[in-house]
């Protein structure tokens, strides 16, 4: 499920903009494939904090540190919205990040609700990271519309890391998610919650490992809905490019050298564009020796 709050733009903003999206690497391209799919007129500009990914092992205040950096950083490259395409970022920094940005934002939060309404055996898992888990939204989540289904809860570590290296198949992979998923199994779950954007990254290997055992619920659609939503409500919708143009290609930005993100782009999205390496340092990561060299 997405999740926004009302904000009124600059004057100066227009249509043409792009749409921020920013992950703390590599899986909010997931985000930026539904976007581009849902909304193939609209200029995107790509963040990922790769240098600090994984951002489900650091602690509450780097996340939000990080979160609000870098998308100041995407505001200042012409923004007119931001996805947060971050499910760490979103449960620990999106409401403070809301007060002190003036453009719509637009979260992430893993599929609870269609889960729920969809087990027939109400018992469901949920891959996310360990902070997205232990956060008050993720628990406000279940509290809400959890209601008689139960839900495994299970930290993916490991998978972050292995996608941020492009690895989405290797046996180690392999071996490290069928320990993750056969418990669920086990337990008679039929629905598997991607509760990271990453995740979906490994749709065809959890596929593989559990048949059609589990259905897979994976948010970046709805996300993209609720983008073209609050686009359209206040007047930013990008107009169709005139006869003879084509709609612009994303551009990428990352804060380490991007290598990783630009073999992602190609292998998974036909995406062939450059990569810029960027500096973009914040409270917590000003120091010399924790910055991009």
């Amino acid at each position: 499920m997405t999740s926004t709050e009302a904000a009124v733009l600059p004057p100066l903003a227009a249509a043409h903009m792009p749409v921020g999206i920013f992950d703390s690497g590599l899986g909010g391209l997931s985000v930026l494939r539904a976007v581009r799919t849902l909304l193939p007129d609209e200029a995107i500009v790509y963040a990922a904090d790769s240098l600090y990914a994984p951002y489900g092992e650091r602690d509450d205040d780097f996340i939000a540190d990080r979160t609000l950096a870098v998308c100041q950083w995407l505001v200042a490259q012409g923004a007119k919205a931001l996805v947060v395409a971050c499910n760490t970022a979103t449960s620990q920094a999106i409401s403070m990040v809301r007060e002190k940005l003036p453009v719509p934002l637009i979260g992430v939060e893993p599929g609870i609700k269609p889960a729920a309404l969809q087990s027939k055996t109400r018992v469901a898992g949920v891959l996310a990271t360990q902070v997205t888990l232990r956060s008050a939204r993720f628990q406000a989540l279940l509290e809400r519309y959890a209601a008689d289904c139960r839900f495994l809860c299970q930290p993916g570590h490991g998978l972050v890391q292995a996608i941020e290296r492009c690895d989405v198949g290797s046996a180690e992979l392999r071996a490290l998610l069928d320990g993750y998923l056969q418990p669920m199994l086990d337990a008679g779950a039929d629905t598997l919650v991607l509760g990271c954007t990453h995740y979906p990254f490994l749709d065809t290997l959890i596929r593989d490992i559990v048949g059609d055992r589990l259905e897979l619920i994976d948010t970046s659609v709805a996300i993209a809905r609720q983008l073209e939503r609050i686009l359209d409500q206040q007047g930013l919708r990008a107009a169709p490019p005139a006869p003879g143009e084509t709609p612009p290609l994303p551009r990428l930005h990352s804060t380490s050298d991007g290598a990783h993100l630009r073999q992602m782009a190609s292998s998974l999205l036909n995406l062939d564009v450059p990569v810029e390496q960027v500096l973009i340092p914040s409270r917590r990561t000003a120091a010399p020796d924790s910055l991009p060299v």
